[in-house]
């Protein structure tokens, strides 16, 4: 076959781009690896799955499925075969936690906007999600398009909290949800205890109350959390953090245990506010004023000795969809990294 010949039977560019992320995704590598196996094997994605496990000393059948089994699935199932636990990882000192309220309750776009979300999810790559804000359709369509993950959900009715975690680097062994007793909105602290890259952990989401009338609500809850914090062992890292509708004169101080993320990783101004109305429309208002507010928060506390450094904090979901000309949720996301140390 001549060169041309070869080269008219080539996939779309975009086609090569989508086999790309699929291979990095079910092989917890990246698109740059991805494209090296498939290039030498005319894009053909089972190929080049095949090549790589082979190279990696283990069969697809050896993860949980037979050969034959595995090459009838299409990608995005044969990682819910966890194909990825059997790959080195590339950055085994970084861990990674996003925090974002995606918005449920607003009915606008919300299939391009959770896709969009779904989408920053894979292309980041956190071994740790917080989700506030999700309702039962999103939830399904995140188990669709996020199979690396396992979701576990606060309540499957009206809207609720989930965790996600990493097939391939957390393994958790504990699950609860503790509804707080006086609140009018049902609103909980859902806790999930894990180990993430060999760290014990104890990661903890909620959505507090909501609206400036029900501060002193929201202020127990707050309350409640930290010395949920507080309470955990020594031997654990704790994480607690979501949308939780705080104003600055609501956190007069925390627990000497316990470390704002965003303060601890030099408080930059471009990371502040994660409900902007000055940048973010989603949500119109009548009249000039435009608030701005960090209602999304993420908090610390450090195991003995301390086994994870805070390094980075930064604000995700800043551009507008093309689809639809809004922004995947009127909420900023947050991204923290964390060296392992």
């Amino acid at each position: 076959m001549s060169s041309s010949e070869s080269e008219s039977n080539l996939p779309s560019a975009e086609e090569c781009q989508q086999r790309s992320q699929e291979f990095a995704q079910i092989t917890g590598t990246d698109t740059a690896l991805a494209m090296f196996y498939l290039q030498d094997r005319d894009w053909e994605l089972q190929r080049a799955l095949n090549s790589f496990f082979e190279e990696l000393g283990s069969e697809p059948g050896g993860l949980g499925m037979s050969t034959d089994k595995t090459a009838e699935l299409e990608p995005s199932e044969q990682s819910l075969g966890k194909a990825s636990a059997a790959v080195p990882d590339p950055e085994p000192h970084r861990i990674r936690l996003i925090s974002w309220n995606i918005d449920g309750l607003d009915e606008k776009s919300i299939i391009n906007r959770t896709k969009a979300v779904c989408k920053i999810i894979t292309k980041e790559k956190p071994d740790v999600v917080f989700l506030q804000e999700v309702i039962p359709p999103t939830l399904e369509l995140i188990e669709t398009k996020c199979p690396a993950y396992t979701c576990l959900q606060a309540s499957d009715e009206d809207y609720f909290t989930c965790i996600l975690i990493k097939n391939s680097s957390v393994r958790y062994t504990d699950h609860k949800v503790s509804p707080f007793p006086s609140s009018v909105m049902m609103r909980t602290l859902q806790t999930v205890s894990a180990t993430v890259k060999g760290v014990p952990m104890s990661l903890m989401t909620s959505h507090l109350e909501s609206t400036k009338d029900h501060g002193d609500e929201r202020k127990r809850q707050l309350l409640t959390a930290f010395k949920e914090m507080s309470g955990c062992g020594s031997d654990k890292t704790v994480v607690f953090g979501g949308d939780l509708n705080l104003r600055d004169k609501e956190v007069t101080a925390c627990p000497g245990d316990v470390f704002d993320l965003w303060e601890m990783t030099g408080s930059r101004p471009e990371a502040k506010y994660t409900w902007d109305m000055s940048r973010n429309d989603n949500l119109k208002l009548a009249g000039k004023f435009r608030p701005k507010c960090r209602f999304d928060r993420l908090y610390i506390k450090h195991s003995t000795p301390m086994q994870l450094k805070p390094v980075y904090f930064e604000l995700i979901g800043l551009e507008r969809l093309a689809s639809c000309q809004r922004f995947p949720s009127d909420h900023w996301g947050l991204l923290v990294h964390f060296d392992v140390v």
